[in-house]
């Protein structure tokens, strides 16, 4: 992998901290709905990890690292980008809490 990639990693892996830090002590889908600042921001976050796993990571990364669910992470960006006011909230904060740890866990241990 070369350096651009690490360097894109990086930054997946520091929007992912974002978010579980704008999240911290947030109990439930409740609690997160309630801020609107925090979701803003995680929705922000989320939109821009899905940018850079679709177009600033190299292809020859993505078909390298196999494990992570490149296609499902741009997913959820186009969901948030062409239809914010739309979006169920209950998927992003599962999103967060279930899915976001695990992908930053596998990212760091691919570094």
């Amino acid at each position: 992998m070369d350096n651009k990639d690490k360097r894109i990693l990086n930054k997946i892996i520091e929007h992912i901290t974002s978010v579980i830090d704008y999240c911290a002590g947030c109990e439930n889908l409740k609690d997160f709905q309630n801020n609107p600042m925090r979701v803003e921001a995680c929705v922000f976050n989320l939109m821009q990890i899905g940018e850079l796993a679709k177009n600033s990571l190299s292809d020859d990364a993505k078909n390298k690292i196999t494990a992570i669910p490149w296609k499902q992470i741009y997913g959820m960006r186009n969901r948030i980008v062409h239809g914010y006011s739309g979006v169920d909230m209950k998927i992003v904060w599962d999103t967060i809490n279930d899915d976001l740890p695990k992908l930053r866990e596998q990212l760091i241990n691919i570094l």
